[in-house]
């Protein structure tokens, strides 16, 4: 929780002279966040005088030119952001994403737009973001922007009472106002410095015009059928779901997707996917992404992980999703998930979430899920919540599966292969 005593409010002058009245802190410290900032539960950072203020951190801190070129590409020609938008940008006082938000803040000035930048401890993906984080999530700004060292966390107070639009539930308020077109974003979780200087300045007139090639034969199709050296032969049911495109184009409300981005991703049909999955990239578990180098197979009925064999990353897999389903039953026993809701939530702790071509041709495998799931020509899996909001699950973990030759099914029986053994046709 960010208490009074510990909320820390910077008003950050044109000038810039060290701030004597906040136990000492400094605008220095922010390049010392090991030594300052860990122990804090939030920090805020805003302007004093809005855009007309200088740009206080890339006028008093260190911050890599690459770094400076890739954020104002991400403001502008990503976001297209205009003079006057209210931006919230989410971190934690780590090196790289620090100097990215940073970055991201100044561009954000020199745009004209009002940006305000929150730190919070690191999250994972079974931690709660703090409540000061969910409150300025609920403020509405137009563009919100989670820059994680892992995970932005999870909303406790939607997650007891779920938004509810139609049919539709939303158990956090980031994807209640994203999925209901009242905000946009992008959201970067472990980005690293090196990663978003290289993948996010690109073509994207290139990537939009594959990334809407591959969506258009995702939409069409009834199912997907995709085999891979590493053993993968499995079926997965795409029937009545609309693929995403995460290309960088993310200017209208109720766009978004990762930066860097690069891929076109689907929620399975669910109960429909069966077969074998050989993850043999890297893949997200408990502590973070792991490059496997013995391939982890799991065995798929009726759109469920029924058994998983391997070596080590095999059972480190294993164990996240025991800790997730146990996790679930520790979260209903405190009032944080609703009764009703228990055995869905640790079903799906084993349901097969989406499916993802990467797309992006600066990509590479590095062991982090963020840019190895963009790499062009492969594809993942993700086992646990999908992107429909029908499957909730505590968890999404991401498998890569490189050279993969995918192939889709139509309503009319007719096929087409679209990548083979890693090329896009």
């Amino acid at each position: 929780m960010c208490i009074t005593i510990r909320l820390i409010y910077l008003q950050i002058t044109s000038i810039l002279k060290p701030l004597k009245f906040y136990f000492g802190l400094r605008l220095k410290d922010l390049q010392r966040p090991t030594k300052t900032l860990k122990n804090l539960d939030c920090v805020i950072l805003f302007p004093k005088g809005g855009r007309n203020m200088t740009n206080a951190f890339n006028n008093n801190l260190k911050i890599e030119e690459e770094l400076k070129k890739a954020a104002s590409v991400a403001i502008n020609e990503v976001l297209g952001t205009q003079k006057d938008e209210k931006i919230l940008i989410i971190t934690n006082p780590e090196k790289d994403v620090q100097s990215i938000s940073m970055a991201l803040y100044d561009a954000a000035l020199d745009a004209g737009a009002l940006p305000v930048l929150i730190f919070q401890p690191v999250k994972t993906q079974l931690d709660f973001a703090e409540e000061s984080v969910i409150s300025a999530i609920k403020s509405n700004p137009d563009i919100i922007l989670s820059i994680s060292r892992h995970k932005l966390g999870k909303d406790k107070w939607a997650l007891k009472d779920p938004y509810k639009v139609g049919d539709k539930e939303y158990d956090n308020t980031f994807t209640y106002l994203l999925g209901e077109k009242k905000m946009r974003s992008f959201w970067s979780p472990s980005v690293t410095a090196r990663m978003f200087a290289e993948t996010v300045p690109i073509d994207y007139t290139e990537l939009r015009e594959i990334c809407k090639k591959i969506k258009d034969e995702l939409d069409l199709a009834i199912e997907v059928h995709i085999t891979a050296p590493s053993g993968t032969d499995i079926v997965i049911g795409l029937a009545k779901r609309e693929a995403k495109a995460d290309d960088g184009n993310f200017k209208e409300m109720g766009r978004g997707g990762n930066l860097p981005c690069g891929e076109v991703f689907i929620s399975p049909e669910l109960g429909t996917s069966h077969g074998t999955i050989g993850f043999d990239g890297s893949i997200t578990v408990e502590g973070g992404e792991v490059i496997i180098k013995t391939p982890i197979m799991a065995e798929v009925e009726n759109g469920f992980v029924t058994k998983i064999t391997g070596k080590d990353e095999a059972d480190e897999l294993k164990g996240t999703i025991k800790k997730a389903e146990s996790t679930v039953r520790e979260f209903v026993s405190a009032g944080k998930i609703p009764k009703e809701m228990e055995t869905s939530y640790i079903q799906n702790a084993r349901n097969l979430g989406e499916l993802g071509i990467g797309l992006n041709k600066n990509a590479k495998i590095v062991g982090n899920m963020l840019e190895d799931e963009k790499v062009y020509g492969t594809c993942h899996i993700a086992i646990g919540s999908n992107y429909d909001e029908d499957a909730k699950s505590l968890i999404h973990l991401d498998g890569l599966i490189k050279e993969p030759t995918i192939s889709v099914k139509y309503e009319d029986g007719g096929q087409k292969t679209i990548i083979e053994n890693g090329q896009v046709l």
